[in-house]
């Protein structure tokens, strides 16, 4: 498959069907509720949070993470099971512009986490302060007058660190991805739009060149590549 598929260079003009907002809700839907399955299978978030979040929370153990377009929710809710394993007393707050992404999210709860839907704009217009930002699978998505405006907002409303994590984009990520997302997406845009966003996403160096200055890009598993500042 990867022999047809060109992964020289970003796809940048290739769109996700999720991103079509009139894409049929139904497949939306069951896509909303089948990523908590796949990001923890995929994501390396669980790693993430030792190496880079836990450092940058303050020692008083009480602090507030923004998730930033949290789509479905469930990285914000896995953040929050992880801080009360580990003894941290954390709000989380999820926000995406895409009411559809808001609904799906709201509907599971977990402790001091809420969601929202703002942009990462209205945040910073509304003096909304947090320890540390995070985001998922995000970077790919925008281009690079709206990837620039992210990461400054990012940059503003996080008080310690921002960690935004992404595809390391490979023909081994393809590859693997590719094979092992056809029992678990039936019925979803999961692997359509997971190919799509591997070939939309960055190579190390690609995304190290696509930062402003204050950030550094970060290689991580499974495949995975980090935008990190702080």
């Amino acid at each position: 498959m990867t022999d047809r598929i060109d992964l020289s260079a970003r796809a940048v003009d290739l769109r996700e069907l999720m991103d079509d907002p009139h894409c049929d809700p139904a497949t939306l839907d069951r896509t909303y509720r089948r990523f908590a399955v796949v990001n923890a299978a995929v994501s390396g978030w669980r790693a993430v949070w030792q190496t880079h979040v836990v450092p940058a929370l303050p020692a008083t153990g009480r602090a507030r993470v923004l998730d930033l377009g949290c789509g479905g929710g469930d990285l914000a809710r896995s953040l929050s099971r992880w801080a009360r394993g580990d003894g941290f007393d954390l709000e989380v707050v999820g926000v995406d512009p895409d009411p559809r992404a808001i609904r799906a999210a709201e509907r599971l709860s977990a402790p001091g986490v809420t969601f929202r839907q703002q942009s990462s704009a209205e945040l910073v217009a509304a003096g909304e302060r947090f320890d540390v930002v995070v985001s998922n699978h995000v970077l790919h998505h925008l281009d690079d007058a709206e990837r620039d405006a992210f990461l400054r907002d990012s940059a503003v409303l996080a008080g310690s660190r921002s960690v935004h994590s992404d595809i390391r984009r490979s023909a081994a990520a393809y590859r693997l991805y590719a094979i092992g997302s056809v029992l678990v997406t039936a019925g979803t845009f999961i692997r359509e739009d997971g190919l799509r966003s591997i070939r939309r996403s960055f190579t190390v160096p690609e995304l190290a060149a696509a930062l402003p200055p204050g950030w550094r890009a970060e290689s991580a598993s499974p495949h995975r590549v980090l935008a990190v500042r702080g």
